[in-house]
């Protein structure tokens, strides 16, 4: 037990000492042309006072202005599973729309828990996977047509158990190899906060870095593991990352937001980069 308890120990100091969280002002990114993305697992609108507030949750949400914004426990655990926020206030207030699914229940929101929600652009495809595991875990794979380009991005909660992630991650890893080409993004909790060979993600390298913008998002009232992630392939698609952290956010849920800038078009032109190099290259 003790060499468990070190054992964890030490791999919690060393999640902390990797981190390297990057600030990034969302007026800042909008002029370079970015997109800004957000992943936040809302923890059923139950806080850490244990209320359950979700006007609280969705000031959160407002605060943060994503232009993609990736939610985790968005509806009930069992009997109804409705849908815990008001969809409509969020298009109102946060102009955010959820991306349409076929959810568990009549009253229900998303996939597993999972939503996904965008301020604009076309969606294209929508996938909604089960995924392996001894406790029922799915994703959400949208294909998006925006302004800067097409987007796929995979919308997922991971399990608990270390080796359920692993089937997981791989599963995940053969959805975004069929992307045709479409930068992806990987973005929600991934439930791992260990870094290198020990760490469940690691199945994902090389198409995504596990290790980039590793940033504490839980607990809330003190972060000090990087459960929520947002990985991009290409590596360079993802620009920066942070924590949202705020004095309401660390009150609405025990999670953390996490926001990151994605530069779109500088994907697509080192896409257009490559694929010119090869006809070149074949015609020479």
């Amino acid at each position: 037990m003790a060499k468990a308890q070190s054992s964890l120990s030490a791999g919690i100091i060393a999640a902390i000492r990797k981190r390297r969280p990057t600030v990034v002002n969302r007026d800042a990114a909008v002029s370079r042309g970015d997109i800004v993305i957000a992943s936040y697992n809302i923890h059923k609108c139950v806080g850490t006072d244990g209320r359950f507030d979700p006007g609280r949750t969705a000031q959160v949400i407002g605060e943060i202005g994503a232009d993609i914004f990736a939610l985790q426990e968005a509806d009930q655990r069992f009997g109804e599973r409705a849908g815990l926020l008001d969809l409509e206030h969020l298009r109102r207030e946060a102009h955010l729309v959820s991306v349409p699914i076929s959810a568990f229940s009549e009253k229900g929101h998303g996939w597993h828990g999972n939503v996904l929600l965008i301020r604009e652009g076309a969606v294209s495809d929508v996938r909604q996977l089960k995924l392996p595991g001894v406790e029922p875990r799915g994703a959400l794979v949208v294909d998006l047509d925006l302004k800067a380009g097409p987007l796929r991005v995979i919308a997922a909660h991971l399990g608990l158990l270390r080796h359920s992630r692993a089937r997981q991650a791989e599963t995940l890893l053969e959805v975004a190899a069929d992307s045709a080409g479409r930068p992806t993004l990987l973005i929600g909790d991934l439930n791992e906060w260990r870094m290198g060979r020990r760490s469940s993600l690691k199945f994902l390298s090389p198409t995504f870095d596990p290790s980039h913008a590793a940033v504490a998002s839980f607990p809330s009232r003190f972060p000090l593991l990087p459960l929520d992630r947002v990985l991009g392939n290409p590596h360079h698609l993802v620009t920066s990352v942070e924590v949202h952290d705020t004095p309401l956010a660390r009150v609405a849920s025990d999670h953390l937001p996490v926001k990151a800038s994605i530069d779109l078009k500088a994907a697509h032109k080192d896409d257009d980069g490559r694929r010119s190099g090869l006809i070149d290259a074949e015609t020479a």
